[in-house]
């Protein structure tokens, strides 16, 4: 068997004339190997006309093409030009690499292993030595690999590179990476790269189909058959590169020293004399496409859709980089950006059906799905319904502002009694008894009503007094340690060495003395970074949220940004050991990309949390356009019900990573300038200081300083700022990201905008964008001993 699960025999190629397309069919000795893929019953098959097809790879292509599930749209065989050089990775032994194309081009092995797969490299110095001069003439090329990227690969590396090497650096090449995916073409070096640039990783550990044109100043990259970036202001061809000389060839090796060389497979790779269109790329990449195709389409969940009485979330991209498009059996009911209009109370529930068609490359796949829209309900439905969804979070335990709604999500209106308004007010306003008072028994009353109908609840609310003073006696600091290890998204603590806040001791470490997570998450998507820890204003209550987040294994950021988690992660606990299960929260829109480091801070003018976050908000559907990071806001009093976000921060660029601080009534926000470091914008990746006297929403925030951090680091992000528990001194840390992880900086005088190196310090290992909040000589015991 093949690695695509084509058998390796013969089989007969046919094609015949169908609606003025040619369609094709392969026919194997056992017909069960070819399933109901086509409607070729719909076609005239006089015109038929065979041959038998014994290339394993070229087979592999055409059967994956014949199992399109949208036959209406033709797959695409190989194209009938000729490749200049074809490698199709299929010999069992020895140093030599094939030329398929009958010209010669035969490469040289050094290393390696052949598998079943194709050619195996190891990582370390494992490459293909292609002959010289392949690109002398060219005014046009393309360039197509079928490669598999090991997830362990380490970079930078070339998955092929085309050129020549002066010294340790490449001298003038076309190659093509992974992280992030993208071609480039040079006469020099890096400083002349005239780059395409997916913007995205390859995602490893499965195959893919990379391909790249260049023909009259445009270059269009693709993957698995579907462009995925174009550049038309390209001025070289490869013609130009060594002015036709190039003697530094390779697959796997890239041509500057200091690289790694590719730890991955090749089972596939060509090069043409011309740029080849799309719909010939696409039927180059049929196979793998229509694999993924299918894992995307088979992925695609909808919930539970047989009581469906708001809009439906309709994917739009898969997984593997497929674009998702939808149909509705019923448009007014469920239209195909999944709005839905409910029938009339009178009339019957309408089960309608949902076509997705997932496009990749020349490839699609159809999935129905089937939906039951229930009538409006009536007055009695809606308020039973909305009743039954009153929830008070803690209620056994009330430390903070309650949030007790008004409107049911069905149409009902919510009023609110108390039997203690002074204890707990009909807002949810709490108002705790002074240390060492009673804990009071509070019973609240809410009444549902929509047009005559109605319906009473009765809640009992347990307040316990307010705790002790205490004063704080060292600092707990919460972080993650990065995307390079599968744990690293998770949350690490590390406790200060008594009251010192530029050292600190990791908690619950191993028998090897690592620390391990004290936190992980099993929800979204099971990894969570920058968490952020946060003390209610009573004093005994802490949240702690992060977002939610994993790169570790895919390594795709430009996913995680255009279609990453809508949600953040929360914890809770009341003494900073024993911690509630985690749950997930959307707080973004759905025109957002992402949510990114939330961050809260308590408004007691609110009497509610400010909570803040980074998210690319984008103008169309697939997410193409619009992406720059706003930070947004929202509040809450309970971390479950959030009021509806909105755009805090837009400077029309991005701005990221915000963190506060408060002092003698001004508010201090840090906020990381996003933009590259040029000379026109000499403070991007650094961060900016402002200030406000207030957190409403539209409050005015006035500039304090920027650039932060230049001159004692390369870039900075993930600010956190804290107080000292000793001195009037402020400490903000910020994270080199690329480099030494968090610096910690000082200031006396937060007005003046002035943060100083700090030169000894002792942080935990690899601590990246996380929190240091002060903690009492009671939590402090508490923790230690846990831990």
């Amino acid at each position: 068997m093949s690695r695509t699960g084509i058998p390796r025999y013969r089989a007969e190629f046919v094609i015949f004339e169908c609606s003025m397309m040619w369609i094709f069919e392969v026919r194997f000795p056992d017909p069960g190997l070819v399933t109901d893929h086509s409607v070729l019953h719909l076609c005239d098959r006089s015109s038929e006309i065979g041959w038998t097809v014994t290339s394993q790879r070229l087979l592999g292509t055409l059967v994956a093409a014949v199992a399109v599930a949208v036959p209406a749209v033709p797959a695409v065989a190989a194209t009938a030009d000729a490749p200049l050089l074809w490698y199709e990775f299929d010999e069992t032994a020895g140093s030599v690499v094939a030329d398929s194309s009958g010209n010669g081009h035969d490469g040289v092995l050094t290393g390696g292993s052949w598998t079943a797969d194709g050619l195996a490299l190891d990582g370390v110095d494992d490459y293909v030595d292609l002959p010289d001069d392949l690109l002398a003439g060219l005014d046009a090329i393309t360039v197509t690999a079928e490669v598999y990227i090991e997830p362990d690969q380490a970079g930078p590396y070339f998955i092929y590179g085309l050129g020549n090497s002066s010294g340790s650096w490449g001298d003038g090449y076309l190659f093509t990476t992974g992280n992030g995916y993208r071609t480039a073409i040079s006469t020099c070096h890096w400083t002349c790269e005239q780059d395409t640039n997916s913007g995205a990783d390859l995602a490893r550990g499965t195959w893919n189909h990379l391909a790249y044109t260049l023909a009259d100043g445009t270059a269009v990259l693709y993957l698995n058959g579907q462009e995925v970036a174009r550049n038309e202001a390209v001025t070289i061809t490869p013609g130009d590169i060594g002015g036709g000389a190039t003697t530094a060839n390779h697959l796997g090796r890239s041509l500057y020293s200091g690289d790694r060389h590719l730890h991955g497979r090749f089972a596939d790779f060509r090069i043409y004399d011309g740029a080849l269109a799309a719909a010939d790329i696409g039927g180059l990449a049929a196979h793998l496409s229509a694999e993924k195709a299918a894992e995307d389409a088979a992925a695609i969940d909808l919930g539970d859709t047989s009581a469906v009485t708001a809009d439906l979330d309709l994917p739009d991209q898969g997984a593997n980089g497929s674009r998702i498009t939808w149909a509705s059996s019923d448009p007014a009911v469920v239209g195909a950006d999944g709005t839905v209009t409910r029938p009339a109370m009178d009339a019957d529930d309408a089960t309608i059906t949902l076509t997705a068609t997932v496009i990749l490359g020349t490839v699609r796949q159809q999935r129905d799905f089937t939906a039951t829209v229930l009538a409006e309900y009536d007055d009695d439905e809606a308020v039973a319904l909305d009743a039954a969804a009153l929830l008070i979070p803690n209620l056994d335990d009330v430390r903070s502002s309650i949030h007790l709604p008004t409107e049911g999500a069905n149409g009902s209106t919510i009023t609110w009694k108390s039997n203690k308004p002074g204890v707990i007010a009909t807002d949810g306003i709490v108002n705790r008894a002074e240390p060492g008072g009673r804990t009071q028994k509070v019973k609240l009353t809410a009444t549902v009503q929509r047009g005559r109908e109605k319906e009473k609840l009765t809640f009992t609310a347990t307040v316990p007094p307010l705790p002790a003073p205490a004063a704080y006696t060292g600092y707990l600091f919460t972080y993650f340690t990065g995307e390079g290890t599968p744990t690293g998204e998770q949350v690490y603590a590390a406790l200060s060495d008594g009251d010192d806040p530029l050292a600190f001791t990791e908690l619950n470490r191993d028998a090897n003395g690592a620390a391990q997570p004290i936190l992980t998450s099993d929800q979204g998507e099971q990894g969570v970074r920058d968490p952020f820890l946060i003390r209610s204003p009573e004093g005994d209550r802490f949240f702690l949220i992060a977002t939610d987040l994993k790169i570790n294994g895919n390594g795709d950021w430009n996913r995680a940004q255009r279609h990453g988690s809508l949600s953040i992660m929360v914890w809770e606990s009341d003494d900073l050991v024993d911690w509630s299960e985690g749950r997930l929260v959307q707080v973004s829109p759905e025109n957002a990309g992402a949510t990114w480091a939330p961050e809260a801070y308590w408004d007691p003018e609110q009497q509610a949390y400010v909570v803040f976050w980074a998210s690319p908000l984008f103008a169309t559907d697939d997410h193409s356009e619009g992406f720059y990071h706003r930070m947004m806001y929202a509040t809450t009093r309970d971390f479950v019900h959030f009021s509806e976000a909105r755009v805090w921060v837009d400077q029309g660029y991005s701005t990221i990573d915000s963190t506060m601080i408060e002092d003698d009534g001004t508010y201090y926000r840090f906020t990381k300038d996003e933009r590259s470091n040029t000379s026109s914008t000499p403070c991007g990746k650094f961060i900016l200081a402002e200030t406000a006297s207030s957190l409403a929403p539209d409050a005015e925030w006035a500039f304090l300083a920027d650039c932060i951090g230049s001159g004692a680091m390369s870039a900075g992000e993930g600010p956190l700022v804290f107080k000292s528990n000793t001195e009037d001194k402020w400490y903000l840390f910020i994270d080199e990201f690329g480099g030494r992880g968090y610096l910690p900086f000082a200031t006396t005088d937060l007005a003046s905008g002035e943060w100083t190196p700090v030169a000894e310090y002792d942080l935990p290992a690899s601590p990246r964008h996380g929190t240091v909040i002060p903690v009492t000589a009671a939590e402090y015991e508490r923790l230690q001993t846990a831990w």
